[in-house]
């Protein structure tokens, strides 16, 4: 219970919902957004997060360090 007690709160008002834009209704609280620069910021930010998000859990998995001189050596290495 306690796990969907946090998806009630998400949704919004009906308050809100008379605010928001139809693509946003029912979704957020508050006032929508002001202008179509909003949703050029947000769409920017997800782009960075996706972007930043793949190449992370890229290298992640496979770094593809393969030097024998890089740093990582001389911390593996160690005997």
């Amino acid at each position: 219970m306690c796990v969907l007690l946090p998806a009630i709160t998400v949704f919004a008002c009906p308050v809100c919902e008379k605010q928001q834009p139809e693509i946003l209704r029912g979704i957020t609280h508050g006032a929508g957004p002001n202008s179509n620069w909003d949703y050029v910021i947000v769409w920017s930010a997800v782009v960075i997060v996706l972007f930043t998000l793949y190449f992370s859990v890229k290298w992640l998995i496979r770094p593809g360090e393969q030097s024998q001189t890089h740093i990582k050596r001389f911390i593996l290495d160690i005997e």
